[in-house]
């Protein structure tokens, strides 16, 4: 939908100025806002919505992706710490994946899973490989605990 007085920045990656995508209209809700405008825009009637009524669906539908997004998150950690769980002591390889002021992260190459290094952080660096032996779990928060070997 072209807004008045608003520039159409279309897709920058296809080189097109009206640009719309949507998956099947069952699947998602933006893609039922979607499908109302195409089908309006080709019946020649006026849009299904007002501006200001698809400002207020797109921050809604932004704001619910990104609570599922987090939701979906935790899961997979929950899901990861649940795996491990009882497997304290053993000891694996790993890449480190994050380092800052915060904590340092690995991911264990098998299984595929990220914790934290708690003990032996000092000195490791964002692609290091390093072994590390398993601490503890938390499965209700997601956690995984190592420390370097």
């Amino acid at each position: 939908m072209e807004i008045p007085g608003k520039t159409m920045e279309g897709h920058f990656a296809l080189a097109v100025r009206g640009y719309t995508h949507s998956t099947a209209p069952n699947r998602r809700y933006p893609d039922v806002v979607t499908q109302r405008l195409v089908k309006a825009a080709l019946a020649g009637l006026p849009p299904s919505y007002d501006v200001p009524s698809l400002e207020r669906l797109a921050l809604h539908c932004t704001d619910q992706e990104d609570d599922a997004t987090r939701i979906e998150r935790q899961v997979r950690k929950s899901a990861a710490a649940l795996l491990l769980e009882g497997r304290q002591g053993e000891v694996y390889d790993a890449i480190v994946t994050g380092a800052s002021s915060k904590g340092t992260w690995v991911r264990v190459l098998q299984p595929p899973v990220e914790g934290r290094i708690i003990r032996g952080e000092a000195g490791v660096d964002v692609g290091d490989r390093i072994r590390v032996r398993l601490i503890s779990t938390d499965v209700e928060r997601g956690f995984i605990d190592f420390s370097r070997e």
